[in-house]
């Protein structure tokens, strides 16, 4: 079976979504099925099958969305909705839309190196300490991967 010619083919855009937090690893079918679900919520299932939303990569921060040529803004304001995948809780911030693929590859930043390192707080518990390179400190409880709310004073941070 030939090809369609460029003429009679969909013209596509690609949409690139930046994950926060970053550090989240998720599967892109998983990231297809809650996407599709928060457009159907969103647009109900007519508009939705329009878009033709395809994921092409979900990894290192970053999202790469593939979708009609005009449904675009549609489809980012599906991602901005989202706000968990699979038990994690995340959000999608669109950065970009192209044409091409090799376009959003060149706006893909590389991401802030974190070092892990295990501090006590004033209370007792345990809690793992990310670094961010001149951004902030996250700090979640030891296993849990829950973060509490820390007020820090000069002399808590002058230990960290």
């Amino acid at each position: 079976m030939k090809p369609r010619p460029p003429t009679l083919r969909n013209n596509r855009r690609y949409v690139l979504a930046s994950i926060h937090p970053f550090y989240c690893d998720i599967d892109p079918k998983q990231m297809y099925y809650a996407l599709l679900d928060a457009l159907t919520s969103l647009w109900g299932d007519s508009v939705s099958s329009e878009i033709e939303m395809a994921v092409i990569t979900c990894n290192n921060g970053y999202l790469v969305v593939r979708c009609i040529r005009g449904t675009e803004k549609m489809l980012e304001a599906g991602m901005v909705t989202l706000t968990g995948v699979n038990g994690n809780h995340l959000s999608l911030r669109p950065v970009a839309t192209s044409g091409t693929l090799h376009a959003l590859r060149k706006r893909i930043r590389s991401l802030p190196v974190i070092s892990e390192t295990d501090i006590y707080v004033s209370s007792g518990q345990k809690y793992a300490a990310y670094y961010y390179s001149r951004e902030k400190v996250d700090l979640f409880q030891n296993d849990i991967r829950k973060q509490e709310k820390l007020n820090f004073t000069n002399r808590d941070m002058e230990i960290l």
